[in-house]
């Protein structure tokens, strides 16, 4: 048997699979298109684009938290936590929440805790030890 032959036979996914991947799929796709009024796909994409490009600030900005502590690293950090929290509990609303006036009181009560995080962290960044310290001092327990 040739190998592409096989290696696409392989890849084929079963007929009693696929049936199953239908029924258990989800009635409604969070990452399809955009809903009527909410956004075009190149803002969909932009989006999806900064989610990864915070990620990816996230992962630099941890080890240069333990390499290099200091004011301007915590309020990146402050900065970056609270927008990937923003962003993952949004997608949560956007999956779990359903109906316009349960939507719009989740998302504001989602701007809320953000705006109380970011601020929240902002004060212990400059009234306290700041978060790289207190991340190394319960470390050093």
């Amino acid at each position: 048997v040739p190998a592409a032959v096989l290696g696409s036979a392989l890849l084929r996914r079963p007929a009693a699979l696929g049936a199953a991947a239908a029924r258990c799929a989800p009635a409604r796709d969070s990452h399809g298109p955009a809903r009527q009024g909410h956004g075009s796909s190149k803002a969909a994409s932009l989006h999806w684009t900064g989610e990864r490009a915070v990620s990816v600030l996230l992962l630099g900005l941890l080890p240069a938290a333990y390499l290099c502590p200091g004011p301007a690293v915590d309020y990146s950090l402050a900065a970056a936590l609270t927008l990937h929290g923003h962003w993952g509990l949004g997608q949560v609303i956007t999956d779990y929440v359903h109906g316009d006036v349960p939507n719009r009181v989740a998302n504001v009560g989602l701007y809320v805790l953000s705006a109380l995080t970011f601020a929240g962290l902002c004060h212990f960044n400059y009234h306290d030890v700041g978060i790289c310290k207190a991340v190394a001092m319960l470390w050093s327990l």
